[in-house]
């Protein structure tokens, strides 16, 4: 992942929150709407998570050192899990501030402004959210991942809140705008708790996706039909970057350098297959059958 790239786009972000918190902001101010309160609050919250993806992306970006040998691309879980717990907290303070309309509605002013600001700071969400969601999987960035699906939940929330409101401006039911503050709440809650759990995820190491599994797989079974063998496979992500590692069963009567060449060019395809991933190979002979102790699949009938 290139580190310059992903911190482009969270600057983008930033910029981004800056301006739909002044839009948003303006929006409420003119209407006493709780309901765009609730949007300029969230976008408070996209101000904070851009923030800290920025520093997530950089931290990220160091290269390995003598404490963390591996690298620290685990930072970007820092940023998701503090932007998750950020939404959180939105999605109650949100819902403090309808519940306390609920019972006392309050007229609104000058509607027809507010929506319009309302509704070109959701035209911007939505193009930057685009924009993130799209160089986070080109960079298996979560952090970027996280920011485009916390302005999405924005963008939704936007368009409720405008709809609500044009109901209100076209029919007079004031209690419309807490109501529809409160359901954002709750509409926030689930996309902060979907994003906390992807962070946790990450963090406990969790395998890569089956369709990169049987990528590598599909790599390693060409070497097989040679005679070849492999087990004790391990894999997860962190971050942007993958690590894998398993055994290579090789005749017993080849040279170390033999086994060294052939786990180099494997361990290249499988790059090769899968930018930024760090694989790690362990060589042993087809004869020994301890190789064997940990092996789930049969051992293949070869005459080395």
């Amino acid at each position: 992942m290139s580190a310059t790239s992903a911190r482009s786009y969270a600057v983008l972000s930033i910029a981004t929150a800056v301006v739909t918190i002044a839009l948003k902001t303006g929006a409420y101010l003119l209407t006493d709407s709780v309901g765009l309160l609730s949007d300029a609050l969230e976008s408070s919250v996209n101000l904070v998570a851009a923030i800290a993806a920025f520093w997530a992306l950089s931290f990220a970006a160091k290269p390995p050192d003598a404490e963390h040998t591996f690298g620290h691309s685990k930072a970007e879980y820092f940023s998701s899990g503090l932007e998750g717990s950020l939404i959180l907290v939105a999605a109650v303070s949100i819902a403090i501030a309808a519940w306390g309309r609920l019972g006392n509605p309050q007229p609104l002013e000058q509607l027809s402004i507010g929506l319009l600001l309302s509704l070109v700071s959701t035209v911007i969400n939505g193009g930057v959210a685009i924009i993130l969601l799209k160089a986070g999987k080109r960079l298996r960035s979560i952090t970027l991942r996280a920011d485009a699906h916390h302005l999405f939940t924005d963008v939704w929330t936007s368009i409720g809140i405008f709809v609500a409101l044009a109901l209100v401006k076209w029919t007079g039911w004031l209690i419309l705008d807490p109501l529809i503050a409160l359901l954002v709440a709750a509409n926030i809650v689930w996309a902060g708790v979907r994003l906390l759990r992807e962070t946790g995820s990450g963090l406990l190491d969790e395998s890569l996706p089956a369709a990169e599994q049987a990528l590598i797989t599909n790599i390693l079974t060409q070497y097989q039909n040679q005679g070849l063998y492999f087990h004790a496979m391990r894999t997860r992500s962190a971050g942007s970057r993958r690590f894998v590692s398993f055994h290579v069963l090789v005749p017993g009567d080849w040279t170390v350098k033999q086994g060294h060449d052939l786990c180099e060019e494997i361990e290249l395809a499988i790059i090769e297959a899968l930018p930024d991933t760090h694989v790690s190979t362990h060589l042993e002979p087809l004869e020994d059958p301890v190789s064997w102790s940990d092996q789930e699949l049969d051992r293949p009938h070869t005459n080395p």
